[in-house]
């Protein structure tokens, strides 16, 4: 992947992080939708503030990866 595609994927991410933890996004994925960004059962119970704090803590995993993605080429054809 290139390092543009890589600039822009990050760029999208974040913006999406953005509205989920400072808009209004969290209270929108609240209940069985929330399954569409935690990825497992115990999320249909969460409240809007537990769903922004995954988020949140997801995206500094992306953001770690996306650092080291700029550095290390082989790093960002890894998904999991």
């Amino acid at each position: 992947m290139n390092v543009g595609l890589w600039l822009l994927l990050y760029a999208a991410n974040s913006l999406f992080v953005y509205w989920v933890v400072l808009g209004d996004g969290a209270a929108k994925f609240e209940g069985w939708r929330a399954a569409f960004i935690v990825d497992w059962l115990p999320a249909a119970w969460w409240t809007s503030e537990q769903i922004a704090l995954y988020t949140l803590l997801i995206w500094l995993g992306h953001t770690l990866w996306f650092v080291i993605g700029l550095f290390v080429p082989e790093a960002r054809a890894f998904f999991w």
